[in-house]
């Protein structure tokens, strides 16, 4: 590329050089294809789908969106743009697919029309049915297709023929705010469970989800630069309000419909569904609080369940990709914290132990269980950021990615695909490996960085937290010490401290304009131990903020970095805005400037399965008020001297809206306290817009040295 663009406008061009960068992967169970996801180039937004065939090597397109689209722009639906913001994509052309058992048919939405292809021949279609379509599934057995439009679940032949309703709102018994086979917004936001209906493994029944959002609260979301249109109306059920009313189904392609029974009452939150050939159904629900979860399967008769496990915690219980599932011998495969240490589950029987911290399950075979981990409390030489692949059976627990760095899988039957991303290069390499061998690889159209990240990995202070220290490109050792930029996560599902390159990319363009930029994953981020997590449960404002000054304190005392500590800022994005703004606020002795991000300021208005699982229900008591900005509890933390604080919100943003940033901006102007906003229209949680993105960096770097009066 050519080398005048600077960084902020390829990191903005590139979508953080994610585009042309292989993922989604599907791998056939015979081994002969690998189906996955790619733009045409680094600058390329469109997802067109791929096959690799593993024993050539060689890659072939299964489905172009322009080809399909003959051209035309791609137009979304309502529903599709909220499912594209509830997992922050911000690509275009074909973000998500399904496929069969067999991986040979392949369907997916293109405008808010159904598009199959035929995964062996290379061909694709579209089949004409009412839309817009959202979220279509192949039968396991290929020869049907379910989708949702209009709020109902239908199924269509994959030849085209015989679309129907298999469960829809009716007249009779549904309100206008009743949708069938869609996730409601905290499963999709917070459960990361993005789907509504699950196939049998017979190809003839299907389990549903019928969501009713009438007990929601509603919300208006307007974009005050074009006061012509009307505000959009967002079901958004914040903290201590009403849930949607969530019931499961099991429908017949015949007809038959039955509901699935269990305590909805006391196990509101339907999180994880399983249904595969090697057992019946399988749920995983949860109370209200998170401290309580059952396991359930259902009886197909009759829709009743039986309770296989119940699982407690007196602090809050996390949900985990990959499980529940069955092992092909019919036992129960579940991840759960167990003498302070997260570990995999089989039947009742712990298959690892406190060297290891489980993170999810990859695949279920019959000789073992992939998974992934990463060091535990109890490791011998824990790996500071990395994340490995592991193969755990009743012998013990192997190895199966190889060098540092962090490694996912992919495994159906011999074939495995395997991604590793390390800290020397940029990107990820994907090898696919058959029986253990490598015998292909899927090319990455990602553009190389105009700049290289050098972090270093430590852990700081006696909590042993860990840390990356970036210093400017170029920088000597007597060169002297340099004002601090911390730029942190620092909350719940956000480890930001990982053997990887390309993480590390805006820290260390901010190091290039004369910070050392410190990222800190104080407690209550992932991937340590559940105690590490479960430490902020009441008290966000004071574990993740004392986290931060203590690794920046501790890492100036060793004298091994050149840390200016009479000049410190700090920035963030969403929860990390909150830990910005919280830390010029209450700790000016030790920030001097600051820049939050699409701030949540006022926890009351964040919604109920994020944050009554660490803070409880709002009534319970003062902790909300502790662990706000903008109450009089919360404001009351602020002390002398004010500092300077620049605070960014998407006017859009459906899931931190607006209010946050407005109320605490109010709180700071009765307070006498000086800030700055900038308000961005148009602009959701996420920032895929090119020039904004590229500006933000811009602004905030400028702010930054305004702030700390640098050259």
């Amino acid at each position: 590329m050519d080398g005048e663009v600077s960084f902020p406008r390829q990191f903005a061009r590139t979508q953080r050089f994610t585009l042309g960068a292989p993922r989604g992967f599907s791998v056939a169970p015979d081994g002969g294809r690998v189906v996955f996801l790619r733009s045409r180039g680094g600058t390329e937004r469109a997802n067109l789908l791929w096959v690799c065939e593993p024993g050539s090597g060689k890659e072939r397109i299964a489905a172009d969106p322009e080809v399909l689209l003959g051209g035309a722009s791609e137009e979304l639906s309502a529903e599709e743009r909220a499912r594209r913001e509830r997992s922050r994509e911000g690509s275009a052309g074909i973000v998500g697919y399904a496929v069969d058992d067999a991986v040979e048919l392949a369907a997916f939405a293109l405008s808010g029309r159904l598009f199959t292809a035929e995964l062996r021949a290379g061909t694709a279609r579209e089949l004409a049915v009412p839309g817009p379509v959202v979220d279509p599934r192949p039968s396991p057995d290929g020869r049907h297709v379910a989708y949702v439009a209009d709020g109902a679940l239908r199924v269509v032949g994959a030849d085209g023929g015989g679309d129907r309703i298999v469960a829809g709102p009716t007249a009779a018994s549904d309100g206008a705010d009743v949708t069938y086979g869609l996730a409601e917004f905290v499963a999709a936001e917070e459960m990361d469970r993005a789907r509504g209906f699950w196939w049998g493994p017979g190809s003839d029944r299907l389990l549903v989800a019928r969501v009713d959002e009438a007990p929601v609260r509603r919300w208006w979301i307007a974009d005050p630069a074009h006061p012509e249109r009307g505000p959009q109306e967002v079901a958004y059920p914040a903290a201590g309000t009403d849930n949607a009313e969530v019931r499961l189904l099991l429908v017949g392609l015949d007809g038959a419909r039955t509901e699935v029974e269990w305590d909805r009452k006391r196990y509101p939150y339907l999180a994880r569904v399983h249904w595969s050939a090697a057992g019946p159904p399988l749920l995983l629900v949860q109370a209200r609080d998170q401290r309580s979860a059952l396991y359930l399967t259902v009886d197909t008769a009759t829709g009743r369940t039986r309770t296989l496990h119940v699982d407690e915690d007196p602090v809050w219980l996390e949900l985990f990709p990959g499980v529940p599932a069955w092992t092909p011998g019919g036992q129960l495969v579940r991840i759960a914290d167990e003498g302070g240490a997260r570990v995999l589950v089989v039947g009742d029987r712990p298959l690892t132990g406190p060297q290891l911290h489980m993170r999810a399950v990859l695949d279920v075979s019959d000789s073992d269980i992939l998974v992934s981990a990463s060091a535990g409390p109890e490791a011998e030489d824990p790996e500071t950021g990395e994340i490995h692949v592991h193969r755990v059976n009743e012998l013990g627990t192997e190895r199966f990615s190889e060098g540092r760095g962090v490694h996912s899988a992919v495994r159906s039957g011999g074939v495995c695909v395997v991604s590793s991303a390390s800290l020397e290069s940029g990107g990820a390499t994907v090898r696919v490996l058959a029986n253990g061998k490598p015998v292909a690889g899927v090319a990455s159209y990602a553009q190389r960085p105009v700049l290289s990240a050098r972090p270093r990995l430590t852990e700081a202070g006696a909590r042993r937290i860990p840390c990356a220290v970036l210093l400017p490109t170029g920088y000597e050792a007597g060169d002297g010490p340099l004002p601090v930029l911390m730029d942190p996560y620092g909350g719940p599902h956000g480890q930001r401290v990982v053997a990887a390159h390309n993480p590390y990319l805006t820290s260390q363009w901010f190091a290039d304009q004369g910070f050392a930029v410190v990222v800190a994953d104080g407690r209550g981020t992932p991937g340590r131990s559940p105690a590490w997590e479960k430490a902020v449960a009441g008290d966000f404002a004071g574990a993740t903020l004392d986290d931060q000054v203590a690794a920046l304190q501790a890492l100036a005392a060793t004298g091994d970095h050149p840390l200016d500590l009479s000049r410190v800022a700090i920035r963030g994005w969403s929860y990390g805005g909150y830990l910005a703004a919280l830390a010029v606020l209450r700790r000016p002795d030790v920030f001097h400037a600051g820049v939050a991000g699409a701030p949540v300021t006022d926890w009351r208005l964040y919604d109920t399965h994020y944050t009554e699982r660490y803070l409880g229900l709002p009534e319970d008591g003062d902790t909300y008020a502790a662990n706000s900005l903008v109450t009089d509890e919360g404001l009351s933390g602020a002390i002398e001297p004010a500092r300077p604080l620049m605070i960014v919100h998407g006017l859009a943003d459906d899931n931190v809206v607006a209010a946050h940033t407005l109320r605490l901006s109010s709180a700071l102007l009765a307070a006498g306290r000086p800030h700055e906003v900038l308000p961005l229209s148009g602009v959701t949680h996420m920032t895929p817009q090119e020039q904004v993105a590229e500006n933000l960096l811009l602004l905030q770097v400028a702010f930054l040295k305004r702030s700390l009066s640098m050259k």
